[in-house]
């Protein structure tokens, strides 16, 4: 199990978004968090903090020495039964960014240490209340764009993907404990038979972890969200799709040429996937060191793409500029989208396929909103995925836990191969090892001191 040797210290820091609110909150946890609280706390009823029963809430007046710095809430979380398994206690104050500060420099003071990021998560799992892959399912629900993998979040947070992992490594522990028995004891070898059975059983095994890796590509998908540039001659109403996609006024709408020059970024949620949508400048002749940094940009966003929007305005003939973008987007995931559909069109699907061949077309009309539903279910379809996710079930979605995974599988497969050859039981035995190791790296019982500061690091510096 990893080591960690700050555990004797308490822990104090702002556990609430920079920024003004009606509430900030200021938590501690370790050993003296109660007695921290108790030099900076003074509750309204004359009690001490050190006296109060766990899981209550008590109001008083937050000091830092004599001064009186603001008033607020306090509760009173004892161990074990908190988030960390130490005394956790939060102070709830005005949420002014100079409050907060302020209870956070009087907790400092008084005897507590600034945490480091991710830090309390990282005591709850060195105390073994959860393990590393629920850790690391509290970073997604934090940082979930979508409903649907908030909801995946939580099914890692409650150890469904943990009691997996432990099930396929309880079955292929008995395969060890087999085979090492074999290898002490070579005079009770099995038959061919039995050895059969044995490679069948890791075979099972294998089958259950590439289950878990298959959705791995729908958890990506969900956690990360994909790319979409809208690109397009000036004003083709890119920037009124922008809009419609994201069902809020994002970017400028004008009937003057050139009106976006930077690239607008923003995440919209489309049948339960994130898309970042990308909004690019109309201009092909830059008429002026901006413009041209703007077309500069364009383009990178268009070669990072995951789905273009080649955005036409139906109203209008094709024109030359229309041709040269398509002529840039060979290779690419390319939808067309005839815009202005509400006017009398004077571009025919034939036009379309002669610009783009085989690729979709959708007509739509971001003036009146129609057609967006068709264009949501052509973006659903070239992104290869299912017309709608609701995040239920277990979704692999971390990179770490690919890896492994896929590490893991190779093993497996190799100690099945090993068995039918029949090779030595030494060489099956170190695979079922290392495919053991790989699924104890997701939990966190087989894991690097480097590795585990980098995965906490990534945490905000209160959770």
């Amino acid at each position: 199990m990893y080591q960690y040797r700050s555990l004797e210290d308490t822990i104090a820091a702002i556990a609430t978004p920079p920024g003004q609110g009606g509430i900030g909150i200021v938590r501690l946890s370790g050993a003296q968090a109660l007695a921290v609280a108790g030099r900076i706390f003074r509750m309204k009823n004359g009690k001490m903090i050190a006296d109060v029963p766990t899981h209550t809430v008590h109001y008083g007046r937050i000091v830092h020495g004599d001064k009186i710095i603001d008033e607020g809430l306090i509760t009173v979380m004892r161990a074990p039964t908190s988030y960390t398994t130490e005394d956790v206690v939060e102070i709830n104050c005005h949420g002014g960014m100079a409050a907060v500060r302020a209870v956070l420099e009087s907790a400092l003071d008084a005897g507590a240490r600034l945490a480091e990021p991710g830090e309390f998560t990282k005591r709850a799992f060195i105390h073994g209340r959860i393990d590393l892959a629920q850790a690391e399912a509290v970073l997604d629900i934090i940082q979930a764009k979508t409903q649907a993998f908030l909801r995946a979040g939580h099914v890692h947070l409650q150890g469904e993907l943990s009691a997996a992992l432990g099930g396929i490594r309880d079955a292929l522990m008995e395969i060890y404990t087999t085979i090492e028995a074999l290898i002490n004891f070579p005079e009770d070898d099995i038959d061919a038979k039995s050895r059969t059975v044995l490679a069948q059983q890791m075979k099972a095994q294998e089958q259950k972890v590439g289950h878990l890796l298959k959705s791995a590509d729908q958890g990506r998908l969900l956690k990360e969200g994909l790319r979409i540039v809208l690109c397009g001659r000036t004003n083709v109403g890119k920037s009124s799709l922008l809009n419609v996609l994201l069902k809020h006024d994002r970017a400028i709408v004008s009937p003057m040429p050139g009106t976006t020059r930077d690239p607008l970024e923003e995440y919209a949620q489309i049948r339960g996937i994130p898309f970042q949508v990308i909004d690019t400048a109309g201009i092909l002749e830059p008429r002026d060191l901006v413009e041209q940094e703007a077309v500069k940009r364009s383009r990178r966003h268009m070669d990072d793409a995951d789905i273009v929007l080649l955005i036409l305005d139906t109203a209008k003939p094709l024109s030359t500029e229309d041709t040269r973008l398509a002529g840039q987007m060979k290779g690419r995931k390319v939808i067309v989208v005839l815009n202005k559909s509400d006017l009398p069109a004077r571009i025919s699907g034939e036009d379309v396929q002669r610009l783009l061949p085989g690729g979709p077309a959708v007509r739509v009309s971001a003036l009146q909103k129609t057609g967006i539903e068709d264009l949501e279910s052509a973006l659903i379809a070239c992104a290869g995925q299912a017309d709608h996710f609701d995040g239920q079930g277990i979704l692999i979605s971390n990179i770490r836990h690919v890896q492994a995974l896929k590490s893991a599988q190779e093993h497996l497969n190799l100690a099945v191969t090993l068995t039918q050859q029949n090779t030595s039981w030494e060489f099956v035995s170190e695979e079922i090892k290392a495919a053991v190791n790989q699924l104890d790296a997701v939990t966190g019982r087989n894991i690097d001191a480097d590795l585990l500061d980098r995965i906490f690091s990534a945490f905000c510096i209160g959770k």
